[in-house]
């Protein structure tokens, strides 16, 4: 029985491209009203996932249902109930920026009185409305995501995907799209959220997954996954030589030692000791809490096969 409280759940999900294993028997769920960060490196497995979430593509094996539809038997009905945002804008470029909104609107079969209403102000809340009799083609690449987060309001659905919407974007149609993501979300409303943006995630993510070489490797929100690195503290150490600091989990960037501590003090001090054993000058130290990011690369520099693992709050 599929709890109300889910919006997605999948289960053992599994996808292939002739012998390429883009999806491998997946497992997560995305709760109601949340804002849920899907990562991932290029190749990872985030688009095939989305897209057979969305009844793109069917999935090989596996389970999978948005909003209590099944995306296999009862795809048209979890459709009518999500909108999508795509990674590249798929909006016909030779019609108006007013005719894309309303044909996406007539096929979800709203009245034409109210498609118009709800068009005009979609377009002036993402400030594009004097540019409704302009062609697609026309438009900047902020301006036309601002459309395509539009198209996919216009039917004021329950779920939202979201395939890397900022990706690319000047500075204000990037704030301008993560306010509105902000909004809907206190408004009930789930977000599916694929970005390589991590401020970002950090910024709106309740709880983030990470997938890898087609595997889940954790499900859990930034507050514990900052705790798995070993430490809520990060120290950065530079030395006047490249050598790598005796020091367990320490993790070498560039010519810099990071150590993950929660005791920054104690772990300073062996730091200086350290150097003073062998004869290293220190030529920079800095702390600072660990990033999303931090965490992305630890994950997926330490793969998780087993999925049994996998905890999610």
């Amino acid at each position: 029985m599929i709890k109300l409280s889910e919006a997605v759940v999948v289960k053992d999900l599994e996808k292939s491209f002739d012998s390429f294993k883009a999806v491998d028997r997946i497992s997560f769920t995305v709760h109601k009203g949340e804002i849920f960060g899907f990562l991932g490196p290029n190749g990872a497995g985030k688009t095939t996932t989305v897209r057979m979430l969305t009844g793109v593509i069917k999935p090989d094996g596996g389970k999978a249902s948005v909003l209590g539809f099944d995306v296999v038997t009862d795809t048209l009905k979890a459709r009518d109930r999500i909108g999508v945002v795509p990674e590249a804008a798929n909006a016909y470029p030779d019609l108006s920026v007013w005719s894309n909104l309303t044909l996406i609107a007539a096929l979800y079969g709203i009245p034409r009185r109210e498609a118009d209403t709800r068009a005009k102000e979609l377009l002036v809340e993402f400030g594009i409305y004097g540019k409704r009799a302009n062609k697609v083609k026309t438009l900047s690449k902020g301006m036309k995501q601002r459309l395509m987060l539009a198209m996919a309001l216009i039917s004021d659905p329950e779920l939202l995907f979201l395939d890397e919407p900022t990706s690319g974007l000047d500075v204000m149609s990037a704030r301008l799209i993560r306010e509105k993501i902000g909004e809907l979300s206190k408004e009930g409303k789930t977000v599916f959220l694929t970005s390589h943006n991590m401020e970002e995630v950090e910024q709106l993510c309740r709880r983030v997954g990470v997938i890898n070489h087609g595997k889940i490797v954790t499900v859990d929100t930034p507050a514990r996954l900052r705790q798995r690195l070993g430490g809520s503290i990060a120290v950065d150490v530079e030395f006047n030589k490249n050598v790598k600091l005796d020091y367990t989990g320490v993790k070498q960037i560039g010519d810099k030692n990071r150590v993950y501590t929660t005791e920054p003090h104690n772990t300073i001090c062996e730091i200086v000791e350290f150097a003073q054993r062998n004869g290293l000058k220190i030529v920079s130290l800095n702390i600072h809490s660990p990033s999303l990011e931090d965490i992305f690369l630890w994950l997926t520099g330490h793969e998780q096969s087993d999925q049994s693992s996998v905890t999610q709050p």
